[in-house]
């Protein structure tokens, strides 16, 4: 069972991505890729492009987003949505999604933390 890789979204804490990779998961902030301020669009599709699950605090763009791709018959590699968490809670919540996730499992799924 292949591990999640992530994608993490500009509002998403920097250091929640080197958190995750302490604890063995592949996960990349837009930032650290040079990618800070693209749309949300070019955000999920480079997202797909890299094999990725998008992580993100913008529920509501990234919903419409997703449907989007359910509508257009897309395929994308999973995009989790939560609200604005402290990094310590949002970690234990990934890490719990994560534990129970696989790169295949996750795929064209939309998941609320």
């Amino acid at each position: 069972m292949a591990k999640v890789k992530l994608l993490l979204d500009e509002d998403v804490q920097l250091d929640l991505a080197s958190a995750l990779r302490k604890r063995g998961y592949e996960a990349t902030h837009v930032q650290e890729l040079g990618r800070k301020g693209r749309s949300d669009r070019e955000q999920i599709e480079y997202s797909v492009e890299q094999g990725s699950c998008m992580f993100t605090f913008n529920v509501k763009d990234f919903v419409l987003l997703h449907n989007d791709y359910v509508i257009s018959e897309k395929e994308h590699f999973g995009i989790i949505v939560s609200p604005q968490l402290p990094i310590g809670e949002a970690l234990r919540r990934l890490l719990a999604l994560l534990q129970r996730s696989s790169h295949e499992s996750i795929k064209n799924v939309l998941e609320f933390l």
